[in-house]
């Protein structure tokens, strides 16, 4: 890689200020396209350029409001197995899934919503629209390298590797479950700390 992209860089910011994806993360993401080495050598040559990905052979997205994003992003590291790649990108979260995830979960969903005696009973009332993006979806990721000046397109957990552990649909049900009941909780309490969180990628599996 040249000099412009420093694979060593990972999530976590270096001293300059700018965080960014490892080359093996790279070269995962860039494996979800059509052409992986046109993407990479795009990325060497304007390595803040974001690209648009297929989702579902290498991964699936479920894209949250950033806030709610958050809040599952916090339930899986604090009570959970830790989460796959994540994502900030206008206003939304992008939390990268188990390919699948896309086409089960919203059934799942569902199907929490209306389990008990046939009706709601605001397990999942309080959950917003996810959107789940899989096969014949895409998606703009975020560029390898980003600054704290890019906070509305920035990597939260970054690709480290080639083969990164991936939530299925069960885990992103359970977690956007844990998310509601602590929105409720934040609602009537005091507002949600707005501040950027620094995951322990060395927990994830």
């Amino acid at each position: 890689m040249s000099s412009a992209w420093d694979p060593r860089l990972t999530d976590r910011s270096d001293a300059t200020g700018v965080t960014g994806v490892t080359a093996d993360g790279a070269a995962w993401l860039a494996s979800a396209g059509t052409s992986p080495h046109s993407t990479l050598a795009l990325w060497e040559e304007r390595p803040h350029a974001p690209v648009v990905l297929p989702c579902g052979s290498v991964f699936d997205i479920v894209s949250a409001p950033a806030l709610f994003g958050r809040l599952m992003l916090d339930r899986l590291w604090g009570e959970g197995p830790g989460s796959g790649p994540v994502a900030a990108f206008r206003g939304r979260t992008l939390l990268f899934a188990a390919p699948g995830t896309a086409r089960r979960l919203p059934s799942l969903l569902e199907w929490e919503e209306w389990s008990a005696d046939g009706r709601r009973d605001g397990r999942t009332s309080t959950v917003p629209p996810l959107l789940c993006h899989g096969t014949g979806d895409a998606v703009t990721v975020p560029p390898p390298l980003t600054s704290p000046q890019d906070a509305a397109t920035r990597w939260m957990v970054a690709p480290d590797t080639r083969h990164p552990w991936l939530p299925g649909p069960e885990i992103l049900l359970w977690a956007a479950v844990r998310a509601a009941r602590s929105a409720v909780r934040i609602s009537i309490s005091h507002p949600a700390d707005q501040g950027a969180n620094v995951y322990d990628v060395s927990r994830r599996r």
